[in-house]
């Protein structure tokens, strides 16, 4: 089995289509393109040089198998392309040939070529994370006071609702859409700076041949180039592995919740959906899956793109294309968790009743800490705290309703028996719930807000 396959397996056709080699390619050539052009508008080259460069800047009419082959062999896919693309032009118009990458370098339209390709990603991405919100918040909205067990270190500890769960998994996703715009907005620039950054070959006129370029191209310019000055473009990496840590988080809470044991919350079925190949009633979590395969990879390839930026001089010797290498696999993992979990939010399935049955289930042990409050304000902190630690020992060796255990201890207890009257209530399970409720609702309201802020907004993308 090849690696290819078990990549696209854990990715969507989209991205796996935005980072292939067309994609990429027609991206460098958009980029000799927007170089002719620009300038032949500021006199460099005539125009009728420039039409035909531009023409033939069609990756469609090459041999991409052909030039990557090549690219291996001459350390730069950059290299076979600008010959290849030179070839073609000379074939129409000889004297356009001359003029083919003139004044750029290749890194110039290898980054720049991968800046437009993370453009056409990052809306992808934009697009599938606010699904994913939305369906959460909708969910949660429904949910907000259903009640559902808290679990701390795998076990039951209180009661909460799925809403203020929900939440909990939103949040960070708004947040990673905010930073992602923003760190977007910094690191999507246009890469020209020619031989060493200075763009010296094209004389006075390089500033303003940048400046048409950008504008061409939808992208800012400095003139500073970044060819070994990485820091932005990684921390838009390193915000995409942060997402891919959010997104593992809630494929761990979801298929935990999933489990037959459990029965919560499931996956969307159907249409072999989540089969196995031997059992016939098993339904696999798949979304979850490819969504804890994401943040699995995530933080070696984010690891990478840091080990990269150590680059040499004015140009990196092997960390440059380990970079290159690590961006799109972050990418294509990234999304594939993204699309999958979005998928799973709009068709899960909610089972408010078992919620409530595995809260019952427990013997009323997850209420102990509210009754143990109640009994330290007569008998003080550590005194309750003891008593109650006793009663829930006995009331899971004895199979006994822990409310009942307490009402006996009550009962033995002249100094307490006025409790007594006070005690039902902290067993009630919608009164539980109702602090996480409170929370939610509140929550909610702000979140909801946020992301209809977000999609007013202008993207960078």
């Amino acid at each position: 089995m090849s690696t290819v396959l078990f990549e696209g397996f854990l990715s969507t056709t989209e991205m796996l289509e935005l980072f292939g080699e067309s994609s990429v390619i027609q991206a460098m050539m958009d980029f000799e393109a927007a170089l002719a052009r620009a300038q032949a508008e500021e006199g460099l080259m005539p125009v009728a040089c420039a039409q035909a460069i531009a023409s033939v800047c069609k990756a469609d009419l090459y041999d991409l198998p052909g030039l990557i082959a090549d690219g291996r062999r001459s350390g730069s896919l950059a290299i076979p392309l600008v010959k290849k693309l030179t070839e073609t032009v000379a074939l129409f118009d000889k004297a356009a040939a001359a003029y083919v990458h003139w004044g750029s370098t290749s890194q110039d339209v290898i980054d720049t070529g991968m800046v437009l390709v993370t453009r056409r990603a990052l809306g992808a991405i934009d697009r599938d994370l606010a699904r994913l919100i939305g369906a959460l918040l909708s969910r949660a909205r429904t949910h907000a006071r259903s009640p559902v067990l808290a679990r701390t270190l795998m076990q039951p500890a209180q009661v909460v609702t799925l809403g203020y769960k929900l939440t909990g998994w939103v949040a960070p996703l708004l947040r990673a859409q905010q930073r992602l715009r923003e760190a977007a907005a910094r690191a999507l620039r246009l890469q020209l700076g020619g031989a060493v950054g200075t763009l010296s070959a094209m004389g006075p006129q390089g500033p303003a041949v940048a400046r048409r370029m950008a504008q061409a191209l939808g992208l800012p310019w400095s003139s500073l180039a970044w060819h070994t000055q990485r820091d932005e473009w990684v921390a838009l990496g390193a915000e995409l592995g942060v997402l891919c840590g959010s997104l593992g988080k809630i494929a761990r809470d979801l298929s935990l919740m999933a489990q037959g044991e459990i029965g919560e919350l499931a996956e969307p079925s159907g249409s072999g959906r989540g089969g196995s190949s031997a059992m016939p009633h098993k339904r696999n979590p798949v979304s979850s899956m490819a969504a804890l395969a994401a943040a699995t990879r995530a933080p070696q390839r984010v690891a990478a793109l840091l080990a990269s930026m150590t680059q040499e001089h004015e140009r990196g010797l092997g960390n440059w294309q380990a970079e290159l290498a690590e961006w799109a696999g972050l990418f294509l993992s990234a999304h594939g968790a993204l699309a999958a979990l979005a998928e799973a939010a709009e068709g899960l399935i909610i089972d408010p009743e078992r919620m409530r049955a595995n809260i019952e289930a427990l013997q009323g042990l997850v209420h102990a800490e509210s009754v143990s409050m109640l009994l330290a304000t007569s008998m003080g902190k550590a005194a309750a705290h003891a008593l109650m630690e006793s009663l829930t020992q006995r009331a899971l060796a004895s199979k006994r309703h822990l409310r009942d255990l307490t009402l006996e201890a009550l009962a033995q207890d002249a100094a307490l028996s006025g409790l007594r009257d006070r005690i039902d209530p902290l067993f009630d399970i919608d009164q539980a719930a109702e602090p996480a409720a409170r929370i939610a609702l509140e929550q909610l309201d702000s979140l909801e807000a946020q992301a209809q802020r977000l999609q007013r907004t202008p993207r960078p993308f």
